[in-house]
């Protein structure tokens, strides 16, 4: 008889046989890293674990050629476990994408022959460039969701923390065009692009001293000319602007992009704005789901310390949120004992191939596998996910 208590000892029981395999492809990934759009490696790697599993598996899903879709069930309840595997660019696997799938592809194998015994249809999103280019927005945008009932990932962090609490956040490529000339004989007929974003900075950095706590602005200049002698006629730069909700990001990024506007206006240089993604969206976190993720990372020796500042990495965005609002999720994180060490450090990369980081991608798959069938036993979350009920 398939009881939950023996699914879920069977799902315990069939972990020690892959870890060997999910600890390598976590060290893998790490070792190769790839930027959003161009994690070709990392798709395929991931994949081919998902094939030996027995999962079909679709590639270049909805169109872009670093995504997947792969499946494995026939279950009436379908839950989706995202993998991200994209870099940082200078950084490499600084926020533990590298941890992600490998805990995903660990999920996805012990449940592999469990699925169908437990009521579940279980497919891995592979979900491109989330470090800025929005995979799982277009992936949303283009059906990549459509027919699932839940979706969960984790991600790693200094400390444990169950619930996500990101910005919503606005990603531009800035550009200022001016005109050349040099810039001893001739600086009256320049138009100097560099000073349009020293105006544009300075603007920004007293409009912060009104703006709220639950914001953000910050950006790096990536050119800023070509030759101290030359007049710079082209500059750019990236900028994102974070806010609790998409109703106040619109409102603040208005007053960011005047502060772009002045230093055009101020230099006589022209400003573009590009967005690099759609905006991504805050988080609506599914309280069922939720708790009944808390109570299996509890079981299996997780601790979730009170709020601190170390604890902040549940406010950073992900374009997961657009998928909460669409999709009963959570997002939880994991610890990997890397303090003084945080996220988007070359120090915390260097934790996540580490004895910690490799417990998490342990625990955070198990995790994930006891959630996914304890939604299936649930008879009222299952037929609320069944319905469709957020």
């Amino acid at each position: 008889m398939n009881t939950l208590s023996t699914l879920k000892d069977r799902a315990a029981a069939r972990l020690p046989g892959l870890s060997d395999r999910l600890l390598r492809l976590s060290h893998r990934l790490h070792a190769h890293p790839e930027v959003a759009w161009e994690e070709h490696r990392a798709a395929r790697w991931v994949t081919e674990e998902l094939n030996r599993l027995g999962y079909s598996v679709e590639p270049e899903f909805c169109g872009l050629p670093t995504a997947f879709r792969a499946r494995i069930g026939g279950g009436p309840l379908n839950v989706a476990i995202c993998a991200e595997y994209d870099a940082l660019p200078g950084l490499g696997h600084a926020c533990g994408h590298n941890v992600i799938a490998a805990a995903a592809v660990g999920a996805a194998g012990v449940l592999a022959d469990l699925a169908d015994d437990a009521g579940l249809t279980v497919t891995v999103l592979g979900t491109p460039a989330e470090e800025g280019g929005g995979g799982k927005i277009l992936m949303l945008d283009r059906g990549g969701f459509d027919g699932v009932h839940a979706a969960m990932m984790i991600h790693p962090g200094p400390l444990d923390v169950a619930r996500a609490q990101p910005f919503a956040v606005a990603h531009n490529r800035i550009r200022y065009h001016g005109r050349a000339s040099h810039a001893a004989a001739y600086p009256e007929y320049g138009r100097n692009a560099a000073d349009a974003f020293t105006v544009a900075q300075t603007a920004i950095g007293l409009l912060r001293q009104h703006l709220g706590p639950g914001t953000r602005v910050h950006g790096i200049v990536t050119r800023g000319g070509e030759a101290p002698n030359a007049i710079p006629e082209l500059t750019e730069g990236r900028w994102y602007v974070r806010a609790e909700s998409l109703a106040d990001l619109a409102e603040l990024e208005t007053r960011v992009n005047r502060c772009f506007e002045a230093g055009a206006l101020a230099t006589d240089c022209r400003l573009e704005v590009e967005p690099e993604s759609p905006p991504y969206a805050d988080f609506v976190t599914d309280e069922d789901l939720l708790a009944l993720y808390v109570g299996n990372a509890t079981a299996l020796g997780r601790e979730f310390p009170e709020p601190s500042a170390a604890s902040r990495m549940n406010r950073a965005s992900t374009d997961m949120g657009n998928v909460s609002h669409r999709v009963p999720a959570i997002h939880p994180y994991l610890g990997i004992d890397s303090l003084p060490a945080v996220n988007h450090q070359k120090e915390f990369a260097a934790h996540c191939a580490g004895p910690a980081a490799d417990r998490a991608v342990l625990d955070g798959a198990l995790a994930m596998a006891w959630t996914c069938l304890d939604l299936a036993a649930h008879d009222d979350l299952r037929g609320r996910l069944l319905k469709g009920g957020t």
